[in-house]
């Protein structure tokens, strides 16, 4: 696992009560905002815009990560895309003429951040888009239409990396605009992740042994929503339960899709979990031998846990964990097994190779750019009149 981050610490500044809007939408915000908005402390005003709300799940993500209850917009969960948008963009609008902030912060590409970052423009209200400057290069993707307008909305851009800064600037974004910040995820992970008897605890009540078990999730459309790829997917991980225990943990989404599509059957090799809190999912892929999925945020996570993961997409915006070795792209179909048997294969030597590795998205003090970044705003001052801000400085 990455190092600890370093005993330096960015001075916060005291900003006004509920003077920061962050809105948002989905558990992934939730926790890669949590540490900002624990920085923040008063200052912060949580808006949920609902597109992902439940109260057993959203709920207790909230409650885990010690949040404070969020304003919580009304029809826009389950709703067509458009319809999200556009609710939440109204209530938003209302919202911020009522109660201006100085600043309003949306986080990644969802529907929720879109909405945030429209309503902010149309109110002249200053506009901080963290992780700036991700890029798919597959216009089939809505996040990455999503995620090209914010950053082009944004008045402060926060990029994890070095490349997402590059890519900003290519796309003509001015530089005095952008900060290299680092990823909040690194802050996350290493926070929520349990102690080492308690994940050993968990381990033991899911039956599984450190490093040899399989840990799986499938949620996103282009391979729920198409059965074919579906079934290609649960396939492989049957076949690979012949080897090493398969948990799976289900998305409601991904259980949706499979019992219409009528491949409920496929799940009979598999342990299936219901979806897990953070703590436990962090749990359970820092001692998977290799882990699957299709999420955005579990290729940051797993450079933090030091895991190996293969990526079942067509395309990835996050390079950076390809590139360093931590995971690979592959299609639905052959290509996981033989992927995650090439994994395998390396053994204990791969896994400490991974465990030894620093994580490509920064070292732990995003959230603390981030808030000093907001002070800056808060002064009327640039991004690049604001000192130690950079991850290389």
């Amino acid at each position: 696992m990455t190092p600890a981050a370093p005993v330096t610490q960015i001075p916060t500044p005291q900003l006004p009560h509920r003077s920061v809007a962050i809105v948002l939408g989905t558990r992934p915000e939730l926790v890669k905002l949590a540490h900002l908005v624990r920085l923040l402390g008063p200052a912060a005003h949580l808006v949920h815009t609902g597109q992902h709300y439940d109260a057993d799940l959203s709920g207790r993500f909230l409650t885990e990560l010690g949040l404070p209850e969020p304003t919580l917009l009304e029809g826009v969960g389950g709703q067509p895309r458009a319809v999200q948008i556009s609710a939440a963009l109204t209530q938003l609008d209302a919202l911020f003429a009522a109660e201006p902030p100085l600043a309003v912060v949306v986080q990644g590409d969802t529907n929720a951040s879109l909405a945030g970052a429209l309503a902010a423009n149309s109110r002249g209200i200053p506009l901080v888009h963290v992780e700036a400057g991700l890029r798919s290069h597959d216009r089939a993707m809505p996040e990455e239409h999503n995620r090209v307008v914010i950053d082009q909305l944004a008045d402060v851009l926060c990029a994890a990396t070095e490349d997402n800064r590059d890519l900003l600037r290519a796309e003509g974004v001015p530089a005095g605009r952008v900060a290299v910040t680092g990823n909040t995820v690194v802050e996350a992970v290493r926070e929520h992740l349990p102690a080492e008897d308690e994940r050993a605890a968990l381990l033991a009540a899911h039956g599984v042994t450190a490093d040899r078990y399989l840990l799986a999730t499938v949620h996103r459309p282009e391979n729920t929503d198409d059965p074919a790829a579906l079934r290609a997917i649960l396939g492989e991980l049957a076949a690979l339960a012949a080897d090493l225990p398969v948990l799976f943990a289900v998305h409601p989404r991904t259980k949706a899709r499979l019992e219409a599509a009528g491949l409920g059957h496929l799940l009979a090799e598999l342990t299936v979990l219901p979806p897990l809190g953070y703590g436990e999912f962090l749990a359970l892929a820092r001692h998977a031998a290799v882990l699957v999925s299709d999420s955005g945020g579990v290729q940051e996570e797993t450079t933090v846990l030091g895991r190996p993961l293969v990526v079942v997409r067509r395309s990835t915006e996050r390079p950076e964990a390809m590139d360093s070795g931590f995971a690979e792209l592959v299609a639905p179909g052959r290509a996981i097994g033989r992927a995650v048997r090439r994994r395998l294969a390396e053994g204990e030597v791969g896994l400490r190779r991974l465990t030894d590795a620093p994580s490509p998205f920064g070292d732990g003090l995003a959230s603390q750019r981030i808030v000093a970044l907001l002070g800056a705003v808060a002064a009327g001052r640039r991004p690049d009149q604001t000192t130690r801000l950079s991850v290389a400085a």
